[in-house]
């Protein structure tokens, strides 16, 4: 019977009880927080019900059970079995003694009588350290289900399972060692090649899969995936060319793998004239063509959403993935690799395409914008290609056309940048990184102003058709008047740009000088163009719409995976240029003058599309300095750059 000054057990605790409470409840008193070499023993009390105890006494001295278990042997001690301790000894006899019997051995024993059988004489203050020894010893186990009705029982352990328990306790003891000395190796930074076993922690939080590492914390090194990246490169574990920043953003650097059902046989208009599909030359997912028949602009995008269907399995993949993922190491793509011959352009002898035909007026304004399913003769060029033929009967009139819409752009305040941009590269074999300049030609252009109208000519049909639709607007930046010349002029003029808004209601571009504007013209590398396709196949085949919710709902979780690429892919492209930097010390760049309002000159350097501050007297816009990569961090994506 449970009374004032009860000695019980309480989570794993011994309690005294001190006060009696109504409806069967009672107070009980436990050391919450044990005590240690500098701080006293912290004590709780709670107020609980005798079904949350155990009853070892009806009335006991507290201080004097846990003085007395003080002295009993600890639960590490107790794998020992050949511990000198009294106790110890006694239990190990008594277990003997009943496992000798076949009659005793396999009964079930209750505490008072279990105790009784070791030690004749007993008080009350020796039941909790008795308990925790009986508890604690490999030679007995507690019955779980006896406890859960409040009683104390124990039976024998059979020999097999105490030799198990004893040989797990021996290879904790020395996992435990290993471990020990593994830390001390680890803070000296002289691990061995074994040691990798323990360092899967690290790996984790250095990949972005934890934010916890029990060997950084162990090893009193604070616990970040940047701190993470260092230690396995100072230990050795990772190279240099290790790019944890895909799998720190949660995606994955394979492509998609559920394959895309083969074209469905529909109904398609014929085009006739050859489209050209002008692209990279690193290209090899392409996903638009373009073609003038002497009355229409073409424009021909791949037509994946002829198969992909709101919310089926593929949708939802890409829609995760948010965006083709394009790092130096290769294309995780967000549709499968083996999609690409059937849904690209040009990569068989006719293509499968959702078509867009413009009608533009002298001034390059739209007056009309058909969609058709088409079948279309497609034409790989490059944007070099394209270049040497820009005055061929074929490509002429589309170049014509660009110039057109860049003047009609501009008249209308469009803002016209240009940077420096790099093709990044590794040799999957060697690692070697290499950066080449990209050469931009007027192909380049061209192709930009044909994916601009028919963004132009998509906003237009879809809301005269009132189809809810991702439209995409920007607002009038604030520029300056004393924007500077030359080189720097473009860097400061990104500053004023304001950020792009996507929704439902039509507004302007007034960055690209377009009345409305939407992006259709990739369907295979980013989720919104593909969102965009199947609410524009649901209008021509009559199909329900999403509403605008729905859709609104969908672009925003797409438009988060292709924010975490973009980041992933920025992050990456940094990595590996200070990987080329280390690869190649010696290399000395050019670096222009950009900004000199803060503290340091900001300087672009256009060879690796990068910019930086870098220390420089007499700093002065659009200047050119010799520079020279010293202090590279791979861990945290910075370089210091001297002028030499």
């Amino acid at each position: 019977m449970i009374k004032v000054n009860s000695l019980v057990v309480y989570k794993s605790s011994c309690a005294v009880v001190t006060e009696l409470g109504d409806n069967g409840k009672f107070t009980v008193k436990y050391i919450s927080t044990p005590a240690t070499e500098t701080k006293k023993a912290v004590y709780s009390t709670q107020n609980v019900r005798a079904k949350d105890v155990l009853l070892l006494c009806e009335e006991g001295n507290f201080d004097k059970a846990l003085e007395f278990a003080s002295h009993c042997p600890s639960a590490e001690n107790m794998y020992n079995l050949d511990d000198k301790n009294e106790i110890a000894v006694q239990i190990k006899e008594c277990y003997e003694f009943l496992e000798s019997d076949d009659e005793t051995k396999n009964a079930s024993y209750g505490f008072d009588e279990l105790v009784s059988l070791f030690r004749p004489e007993f008080n009350s203050e020796e039941s909790w350290g008795l308990y925790s020894a009986l508890k604690n010893t490999v030679y007995f186990s507690q019955s779980l289900k006896d406890a859960m009705d409040g009683k104390i029982v124990f039976m024998l352990r059979s020999r097999e399972e105490i030799d198990s328990l004893v040989k797990k306790a021996d290879e904790k003891g020395k996992e435990a060692e290993l471990r020990a000395d593994f830390l001390k190796r680890l803070k000296e930074k002289k691990i061995l090649s074994e040691d990798s076993k323990f360092m899967g922690d690290v790996e984790a939080l250095a990949l972005g899969k934890t934010d916890k590492s029990r060997t950084m914390h162990d090893a009193g090194i604070k616990e970040t995936p940047e701190k993470a990246h260092r230690l396995l490169l100072d230990t050795g574990i990772w190279d240099i060319t290790r790019n944890p920043h895909p799998l720190r953003w949660g995606l994955s650097t394979k492509s998609a793998t559920q394959g895309l059902s083969s074209p469905v046989d529909v109904e398609r208009v014929e085009v006739d004239s050859v489209a050209y599909a002008i692209d990279s030359e690193y290209s090899t997912d392409p996903d638009d063509a373009v073609a003038f028949d002497g009355k229409y602009l073409w424009v021909h995008i791949a037509d994946p959403a002829s198969t992909v269907m709101p919310d089926d399995e593929i949708d939802k993949s890409a829609r995760g993935r948010g965006a083709t993922l394009y790092i130096p190491e290769g294309a995780a793509r967000m549709l499968c690799e083996n999609c690409l011959e059937d849904y690209a352009l040009g990569l068989t002898q006719r293509s499968r395409a959702l078509s867009f035909r413009l009608l533009l007026d002298d001034k390059c304004n739209v007056e009309e914008c058909s969609i058709f399913k088409t079948f279309v003769n497609v034409k790989r060029l490059s944007y070099k290609a394209a270049e040497e033929q820009k005055e061929s009967s074929e490509l002429k009139p589309l170049f014509e056309i660009a110039r057109k819409n860049i003047e009609k752009r501009n008249a209308n305040g469009a803002v016209s940048m240009s940077f420096p941009e790099v093709h990044i590269s590794v040799d999957p074999s060697t690692k070697r990184v290499s950066i080449e300049k990209y050469v931009s030609y007027e192909s380049n252009d061209m192709i930009r102003e044909m994916m601009l109208l028919a963004g132009e000519g998509c906003a237009k049909f879809a809301f005269q058709n009132n189809i809810p639709f991702p439209f995409i607007s920007q607002e009038e930046p604030s520029i300056p008047a004393d924007l500077p010349e030359g080189y720097a002029h473009d860097f400061k003029l990104r500053r004023c740009m304001r950020k792009r808004s996507v929704g439902i209601t039509p507004g302007k571009h007034c960055g690209l000088g377009l009345s409305m504007y939407t992006q259709v013209t990739s369907p295979l590398r980013r989720y919104s163009d593909l969102l965009s396709h199947e609410q524009l196949r649901a209008f021509l085949e009559g199909r329900k719409l999403m509403d605008k919710d729905t859709m609104l709902m969908h672009l925003a979780e797409g438009d988060a995976g292709a924010m975490a690429a973009r980041k992933a892919e920025r992050n990456s492209n940094n990595h590996w240029t200070l990987v080329y930097l280390l690869q190649n010390p010696e290399l000395v760049f050019d670096a222009v003058c950009i900004d000199t309002s803060g503290k340091l000159p900001q300087f672009s350097i256009p060879d690796l599309a990068f910019e930086t501050y870098i220390p420089c007297d007499g700093a002065e816009l659009n200047k050119v300095v010799k520079v020279k990569a010293s202090k590279i961090d791979i861990p945290e994506l910075t370089v210091e750059f001297s002028v030499v």
